[in-house]
């Protein structure tokens, strides 16, 4: 899909800022041998899509003219090694210590994680400490939200996975979040949906129902 993507001329756009850093529609225009109006139009839809950021700088004695830079967002286009690296460090762990070894490694990842989210003095309401775990999933790159329904039940939803292309060699990943929602969430979760399974999303629901279980301290 990606390769697709830098077929058009708005990926080539995502191309050239990659290479330049920053760049200005007239500069674009240049490369492209297109208009700067056109140039802008491209640079509207990826503005809106959250690939890239305009600000105002000034060149020399010129007025001030927009640059444009890509965003964080724009780095899942491009080739990552990271999972190739987790991959390999999970297969020696699986080699030492069997799959146990790789499944605690992400049970600790969770626990971790939940002990941040439940700090001293932290609201005890289900929906504010899952409002929180939104906002840590958010910060790791993770698009996720929370809804409620009539009955109250609580679903979360992550569209992405951090662990997505670690997940069909190593299934344990999906054990932290099933981790995290065990100690940070009141009642029962159950999973509805899975993208590892080839769902369009990561779905929790989640029964407020049952006290909240308060987390055990780690060694």
């Amino acid at each position: 899909m990606h390769d697709r993507f830098f077929e058009s001329t708005r990926g080539k756009i995502v191309g050239a800022l990659r290479e330049r850093r920053s760049a200005s529609a007239f500069d674009l225009a240049g490369v492209f041998g297109l208009s700067p109006n056109a140039i802008r139009q491209q640079l509207v839809i990826l503005e809106r899509d959250g690939l890239i950021a305009g600000r105002s700088v000034r060149r020399g004695k010129t007025k001030p003219t927009v640059e444009y830079s890509l965003t964080a967002e724009a780095d899942r286009y491009f080739p990552q090694r990271y999972d190739k690296m987790l991959n390999a460090v999970l297969r020696e762990i699986r080699v030492a210590g069997g799959d146990e070894a790789v499944k605690a490694v992400f049970d600790r990842i969770g626990k971790r994680s939940a002990e941040r989210l439940v700090p001293p003095g932290a609201p005890a309401a289900a929906e504010a400490r899952l409002e929180t775990l939104v906002s840590m999933l958010k910060a790791t790159g993770v698009t996720a939200d929370l809804q409620k329904t009539e009955d109250g039940t609580l679903i979360l939803h992550e569209h992405t996975c951090p662990y997505a292309s670690v997940v069909a060699e190593n299934p344990e990943a999906c054990s932290a979040i099933h981790t995290i929602l065990d100690a940070v969430a009141p009642g029962k979760s159950q999973q509805v949906e899975s993208l590892a399974t080839g769902g369009t999303e990561c779905r929790f629901e989640i029964s407020v129902d049952t006290p909240h279980r308060e987390i055990a301290a780690t060694a």
